[in-house]
């Protein structure tokens, strides 16, 4: 079935309602439902994202929202777009960029404006199911819980694990993931997103109103989108793979019959003689 809207986890799909002066509200409106009342944002700004990337190497994806508040208060808002390594170790070091802009030539008392680093993340970190939030928001505190450092702040939304139906939407911030997460699957609004600031996330998202230059732009962001998700799952599919030989070797070395160990680790036979 053809889709009706854009899938929002594309470059162009979220930069589109995210990352356009045209519908900075909903940006605006997104945000606020992830920031504390004392951080609430009245005006925003865009800035060129793909300046900060620190190598011609670097994704311009990475930093696919970067602005900042009427009073200078900073935010990184990223959509990653499959599983990358040391994905922890990425969102610090990418915080650290609008930290050091914030460097002042000449004497300088080293104050610093507050930071947010928001990642909206197509697939799931915690991989201990005891340990999976959809939500994670983290900040710097001591040993005893409080907080050391209240202006770096990171806010990780897993959307694999977010589950609830429409008729599980309790909130407004529910209603923006619910929208993200399904958006390209819809084929009308549904009534409990039928609100003026999602009615306009519906029509900017509608293939029928890009010009033919937009469509080709988000079909080639489509194609470059499902690239990434297919090298992720070969990359899973190799490391099962590795996983099954090893077991495998293991079951050889202990005297398991071909017909079980094939049974076990889904390998076939020949390629279980082979090792």
């Amino acid at each position: 079935m053809t889709s009706k809207y854009f899938n929002p986890y594309t470059d162009f799909g979220f930069k589109k309602l995210f990352g356009e002066e045209a519908s900075k509200d909903l940006l605006q409106d997104f945000l606020n439902q992830l920031l504390p009342p004392h951080h609430q944002i009245a005006e925003l700004s865009f800035k060129n994202p793909e300046k900060i990337a620190s190598t011609p190497k670097e994704r311009k994806a990475i930093y696919d929202i970067y602005c900042k508040t009427a009073k200078g208060e900073q935010f990184i808002v990223e959509m990653q777009k499959a599983k990358v390594n040391f994905f922890k170790d990425r969102a610090l070091f990418y915080s650290t960029f609008p930290i050091k802009e914030q460097a002042k030539k000449g004497v300088w008392n080293f104050e610093l404006m507050p930071v947010y680093f928001i990642a909206i993340l197509n697939f799931q970190y915690d991989e201990k199911e005891e340990m999976q939030k959809f939500l994670r928001a983290v900040c710097l505190k001591d040993q005893d819980g409080e907080i050391f450092y209240d202006k770096l702040h990171f806010k990780f939304l897993q959307m694999p694990l977010f589950t609830k139906q429409a008729h599980e939407l309790e909130t407004h911030f529910d209603k923006w993931v619910y929208f993200l997460k399904n958006l390209e699957n819809f084929d009308h609004i549904p009534a409990i997103l039928n609100e003026p600031i999602f009615q306009k996330g519906f029509e900017i998202a509608e293939l029928s109103h890009l010009t033919s230059r937009q469509y080709d732009a988000y079909l080639k962001s489509l194609v470059e989108y499902s690239e990434v998700q297919n090298v992720s799952d070969t990359a899973f599919s190799d490391g099962e793979l590795a996983k099954a030989i090893k077991v495998a070797k293991g079951m050889l070395a202990k005297g398991f019959d071909l017909k079980t160990i094939s049974e076990l680790t889904d390998l076939s036979e020949a390629e279980i003689e082979k090792l």
